[in-house]
């Protein structure tokens, strides 16, 4: 799926939950490292399931795409729940295991698709947060217009079907169920790095 040579230190970072399914697949064909990041939407209070944006744990980037006329405070409210949320996944998902260092290495960062981009955008301002030397988007379908947004933000953006008429995610799975935390640290268990002794 990647194109180019992927270095043997590089790392897979599927995002959570959704995408690490579809990361420990990349990670196993590739050979490489499997780690998840806690990423989460953010809601607008009126309406939570209108995204403004999304947020990564601490230290991480907040990517929100307008105020949609929200005043600063309020912004700052739903930023911080949302961040919350995702501090609370991470530390669910690396309690038996520390997240892998990014420095210097190539981050491939995996989710099952793009609608918006909000939340890959976030992950690929995490990602240079933590020192990765070069970051690598893949997905295996998306909205084109995500998809080209996300061209000026990481390294490369793999993506075999950008459409322009695209819908949502679930549309392009014959299965498209919820992942759940266990199924995440399961798949960390058998492809993530091993712990450190």
């Amino acid at each position: 799926m990647l194109v180019g040579h992927v270095p043997d230190d590089a790392v897979v970072i599927g995002l959570a939950r959704g995408g690490v399914a579809v990361a420990a697949e990349v990670a196993a064909g590739l050979s490489l490292p499997l780690d998840a990041l806690a990423v989460r939407k953010v809601g607008h209070p009126l309406q939570p399931e209108y995204g403004l944006g999304a947020v990564t744990p601490e230290p991480g980037g907040t990517y929100v795409r307008s105020h949609d006329g929200l005043d600063d405070d309020t912004l700052l409210r739903v930023v911080a729940r949302a961040r919350a949320d995702a501090q609370a996944l991470d530390e669910r998902l690396h309690a038996d295991r520390a997240p892998v260092a990014l420095e210097g290495r190539v981050a491939v960062l995996v989710d099952d698709g793009l609608a918006t981009g909000a939340t890959m955008t976030a992950a690929v301002r995490w990602a240079r947060h933590q020192g990765a030397a070069r970051v690598v988007v893949a997905v295996p379908v998306g909205a084109a217009q995500s998809v080209a947004a996300l061209q000026e933000e990481a390294d490369e953006v793999v993506c075999p079907y950008a459409l322009a008429d695209f819908g949502a995610v679930g549309l392009w799975y014959e299965v498209f169920g919820q992942v759940g935390d266990e199924e995440v640290t399961r798949l960390l268990a058998e492809h993530g790095a091993p712990r450190p002794s």
